[in-house]
């Protein structure tokens, strides 16, 4: 039960308490100053190598500036500081995915469905989870994800075609074409959706 409520509290309580520097550094990342964030970040670890907030604002910045490896090294160390702390779970879990380590990603992404059913990412794990799958050829655990992520945000077109395509490789012809006609609703331009449909519907007509 104690070990409970201490896991809930870091939960709770991590996202929420910035020193003042790592406040500084989140505002810098927010208005897409991420290099003065990283040196932010990197000056407040260097004076409290503990100071997690920081760890993850860096890592964050560095992810934007598509220096995944550095993000990674700051990430595992921040993990060291708090096991349970799903902003660090997530960056290593999107570290991992666009890294092309996908049994990783998967494990991340579940930890953080775990810790938090309805945290703030949980429509982007998801997704990420859904191509993951794509990748393996695992469509039906992509439909489940997808379906899941589109669920939390039902207004992304890119989502719902990628969607469309997880249910057009298993063969679920019918709900594909529903995916892809979603997809042209919320945005008419996309090619990719459009040929998906034209595939789909030929093949319902066989």
């Amino acid at each position: 039960m104690m070990k409970s409520l201490i896991v809930l509290l870091f939960l709770v309580l991590s996202p929420l308490v910035f020193s003042q520097n790592s406040s500084d550094a989140l505002m810098e990342y927010r208005m897409g100053n991420f290099e003065k964030a990283v040196s932010i970040c990197q000056n407040e670890i260097a004076a409290n190598p503990n100071n997690l907030d920081a760890h993850v604002v860096v890592s964050w910045s560095l992810m934007k500036m598509g220096d995944y490896q550095s993000a990674f090294v700051y990430a595992q160390d921040g993990i060291k500081l708090n096991r349970y702390d799903i902003r660090i779970i997530e960056i290593l879990g999107e570290i991992s995915y666009f890294q092309g380590r996908n049994a990783e990603a998967l494990q991340y992404f579940q930890e953080y469905i775990n810790f938090a059913s309805e945290g703030g990412r949980v429509d982007s794990i998801y997704y990420l989870m859904g191509e993951v799958f794509i990748r393996q050829g695992r469509f039906r655990h992509a439909d489940i994800a997808l379906s899941t992520a589109v669920h939390w945000q039902p207004r992304n077109a890119d989502w719902w075609e990628r969607l469309g395509y997880a249910r057009e490789s298993f063969g679920d012809m019918m709900n594909a074409a529903s995916a892809y006609e979603k997809a042209l609703v919320l945005n008419a331009g996309m090619p990719n959706a459009r040929r998906g449909l034209d595939r789909v519907r030929k093949a319902l007509q066989r």
